[in-house]
């Protein structure tokens, strides 16, 4: 299974046409992804040697520290501490005779190394053909994509071993030559880790019965051994738990994403959950298991094995976060037709492996079951629905191109149009516009919540920011906040008016510009976005206290009510969100941007008469409510300016993009009328 895909086309020197300049960027790029590979390594193993003793490695200390159950003369089941199989058991009892220091340093570095190899591998068993930029560039994007997922930072944090079963099977399938060495490695990962017997039955129908009985053998010879030296525990293990059942934490913790777990989150137990998990778990084996030798035998051996790993994941009774690299795995799998469309796929694998469900959806009750459940449903997704593509397909190769509009020469010579600038005229992906507009909010809450300062230094910012005002007579805020505050509806309207709007026309534009005009919709977001990372760097570099929160000022609070600044944490919002992300202010930025773009984008005068009202309400809202200062919109337009700017720096004017798509239907109409007669 693994020598027919040792060729690699494209593997030799680069062809006459790819000149010197080409061959010194591809060396660049390769030199930087080592480079980032390496300070992910040194930055994840860092996290974990500053981390205090008693904090880091801790089911390692619990396995083979002074008081581990390794060194317990009864059963290693008894504390329910230890979840291995007896086998596991025996093969670490040894190292409980190791120093404590460096047993951590050497499992550390040894996790590392394993997860070199893992990609190394991971990389050389891509299917052909497999050019030469991606065989040079996939050994460092597979180990830094291993380095940032959760299942490898898990594995380096707690001192586990899931790590050597995954590592064990590719090097079964992929490196050792000959099937009953290569089925050995496998039969000592399920000994290991029983739900890898599943490959088992993948080796015997892609024609290596060699390699599957061999695997067979070396799990029964590994788990007869450890019987024989430890039958009390065998037994426990294998008869009154069934495979590890009920062993370690509680089976419907969300850590554990396999079936069974979901279904006990759902609050299904007892006789009922086991027959539906059992049944359910036969369907996902048989169709994971279809679907991969179709996949092996397409020549996709890779795909193939992270398919079966996946479908092991579902089936496990139990399924750790640090066991769940196969999914991972399943990010090599070839997906949609069109250009647009294949990043769908690798780019939902590598949010779902390397952020926190959280981050992923919203925090609504409905959206718990998925949530909680998100890697075992790419699990699920990967091993029986998603239509991964063939390499016979015409599209493998050769996906329907995206159209992008012509450089235009009012761009600034100096500056490289940049592939991924180029302005696409074709409608994004949906699914993949939602995940990464969801991400990237999440991105930024995390980040403005975070912002650095106290109280005492976005007071004196406060000041500052005052006397500047005061300086250039534009310190209107109190006059207007005792004005509203005088005038109940209007306090009412503009309170309502900050608190509701600020979100709502943002995504609404978005919404309708993503529906009807493609190309305007990312010029849009692209400015929106750029306006938004240089809002974080203000809140990040100059915390400010509003108005609000200034004490001695006299300032009224008419949105969120009184606040006893004569307390460190003066409201019920101080522990939600951060109270100094004030210098610029996005809420008027992002009305700014929605005025703009409704200027420039609506086809009838009202539209953009309307489009302006917006920011001029959200600014009278902002200072009136004293929940910013005069500057603070003056930061937001500036960083909004910045926005547009460095999207027309990036990927050309607007108005070039829009004369290509009238260029492209006026095309497209001819051919067709050509076409009708």
């Amino acid at each position: 299974m693994a020598n027919a895909e040792r060729g690699r086309a494209g593997a030799g020197a680069l062809g006459a046409a790819a000149g010197p300049s080409a061959r010194a960027r591809l060396r660049a790029a390769r030199t930087g992804l080592w480079l980032i590979a390496g300070i992910l390594a040194v930055r994840q193993v860092a996290a974990v040697l500053t981390t205090p003793r008693g904090q880091r490695l801790t089911d390692l200390e619990t396995w083979v520290g002074p008081e581990g159950v390794l060194h317990v003369k009864g059963s290693l089941y008894d504390s329910t501490l230890f979840t291995g199989t007896p086998f596991s058991g025996l093969v670490l009892k040894p190292l409980t005779k190791a120093a404590e220091d460096a047993l951590g340093w050497g499992w550390i570095f040894g996790t590392l190394l394993l997860v070199v190899a893992l990609g190394l591998i991971a990389a050389r068993a891509l299917p052909h053909p497999v050019g030469r930029r991606t065989s040079l560039l996939a050994a460092p994007v597979a180990i830094s994509l291993l380095m940032l997922s959760l299942p490898v930072r898990n594995a380096l944090w707690l001192g586990q071993t899931s790590i050597i079963p995954v590592l064990l099977v590719l090097l079964g399938c992929f490196v050792v030559r000959g099937q009953r060495a290569g089925g050995a490695l496998i039969g000592l990962a399920a000994a290991l880790q029983p739900t890898m017997l599943l490959f088992a039955p993948l080796l015997w129908f892609t024609d290596r019965r060699r390699a599957a009985a061999s695997g067979g053998a070396v799990f029964a010879a590994c788990t007869a051994l450890a019987w024989a030296a430890l039958p009390h525990d065998s037994t426990t293990y294998w008869v009154h738990h069934m495979a590890g059942v009920g062993l370690g934490g509680r089976a419907d913790a969300l850590a554990n994403q396999s079936l069974h777990g979901a279904l006990l989150r759902l609050g299904l137990t007892g006789p009922l959950e086991i027959a539906l998990f059992l049944a359910l778990g036969a369907a996902v084996a048989v169709l994971g298991l279809r679907r991969a030798v179709r996949y092996a035998r397409d020549g996709q051996l890779l795909l193939a094995v992270a398919l079966t790993g996946c479908a092991a994941v579902a089936v496990s009774p139990t399924a750790w976060q640090h066991q769940l690299l196969w999914v991972l795995l399943a990010v090599v799998g070839r997906v949609g037709r069109r250009a647009c469309d294949r990043y769908v796929w690798p780019v939902a694998v590598i949010l779902v492996m390397t952020l926190p469900a959280v981050m992923l959806l919203p925090n609504m009750a409905a959206l718990h079951p998925l949530r909680d459940n998100a890697v075992l449903l790419a699990a699920l997704a990967a091993a029986t629905v998603v239509p991964f593509l063939s390499r016979t397909s015409e599209y493998y190769q050769t996906p329907v191109p995206t159209e992008y509009a012509p450089a235009v020469p009012a761009r600034f010579s100096r500056v490289p149009l940049l592939p991924f600038w180029r302005r696409a005229l074709n409608r994004p992906n949906l699914l993949l516009e939602l995940l990464l507009i969801r991400v990237f909010y999440a991105a930024y809450s995390a980040v403005r919540a975070a912002a650095a300062g106290g109280r005492a230094v976005a007071e004196e910012h406060g000041r500052q920011i005052h006397a500047v005002e005061q300086a250039l007579s534009i310190d209107v805020e109190h006059w207007a906040n005792h004005a509203v505050a005088g005038t109940p509806w209007l306090e009412h309207f503009l309170g309502f008016y900050y608190e509701s709007f600020h979100f709502v026309v943002p995504l609404a534009l978005l919404g309708v510009l993503f529906a009807r005009r493609s190309a305007d919709y990312r010029w849009a977001r692209a400015s929106l976005g750029f306006a938004t990372l240089l809002g974080l760097l203000g809140f990040w570099l100059y915390p400010l206290a509003p108005p609000r929160l200034m004490p001695g000022l006299g300032f009224i609070d008419t949105v969120h009510g009184a606040q006893d600044l004569a307390k460190p944490d003066y409201g019920a919002m101080t522990a939600v969100t951060n109270q100094y992300a004030a210098m610029p202010s996005l809420h008027f930025g992002w009305s700014l941007w929605c005025g703009i773009v409704i200027l420039a984008l609506a086809p009838k005068w009202w539209m953009k008469a309307l489009g302006l009202l917006h920011p001029l309400f959200t600014v009278s809202a902002i200072v009136a409510t004293a929940n910013h200062w005069v500057l603070d919109a003056v930061g937001g337009a500036t960083v909004v300016a910045a926005g547009f700017g460095l999207t027309y720096l990036l990927s050309g004017p607007r108005t070039a993009v829009r004369a290509a798509v009238e260029d492209d239907q006026v095309v497209r109409a001819a051919v067709n009328s050509v076409a009708g007669r």
